[in-house]
């Protein structure tokens, strides 16, 4: 059976998400970060104010008691804090700690120069047409949760 064009842009788009984070994890291997690590890093620096737990695992989309070993190991690590929530003391607020800056401006800048070498070649309209395309797909996605 022949693969239609929404077919094979569906096997594209996991080829590339999958090929994109491989390449920025094998550029990043020299910081001491896993995959895993790395990402709550960039997710939790891209909150205004601290998240709670439960934000942040929906951000980078793990299960909580994924995102609480990952933050276990941060912690360990001196890289975020939990605090208290004080309305619900259950809860917990991640935030990243001051050593934990210069950590993400590297992870940063590396991940600005791979994003550059990727976009070589692709024209703003090429590159809004495609956005446009993936922001109906995941709009329709959104339908259906």
């Amino acid at each position: 059976m022949p693969l239609t064009d929404q077919h094979r842009f569906g096997m594209q788009l996991a080829q590339l998400s999958r090929g994109w984070r491989a390449e920025l994890d094998r550029r990043l291997a020299g910081l001491g970060l896993s995959q895993a690590r790395w990402l709550v890093l960039l997710h939790l620096a891209r909150f205004e104010t601290a998240p709670t737990q439960r934000e942040l695992a929906q951000s980078v989309g793990v299960e909580g008691p994924t995102l609480a070993r990952l933050l276990d190991s941060l912690e360990t690590q001196g890289l975020v804090r939990r605090q208290a929530v004080v309305e619900d003391r259950r809860a917990k607020q991640i935030s990243l700690s001051e050593s934990a800056l210069p950590l993400i401006k590297q992870i940063e800048t590396i991940a600005n120069a791979l994003r550059v070498e990727l976009f070589t070649g692709i024209s703003a309209q090429d590159l809004a047409t495609a956005m446009a395309v993936h922001a109906k797909v995941l709009a329709n996605l959104e339908k259906r949760g």
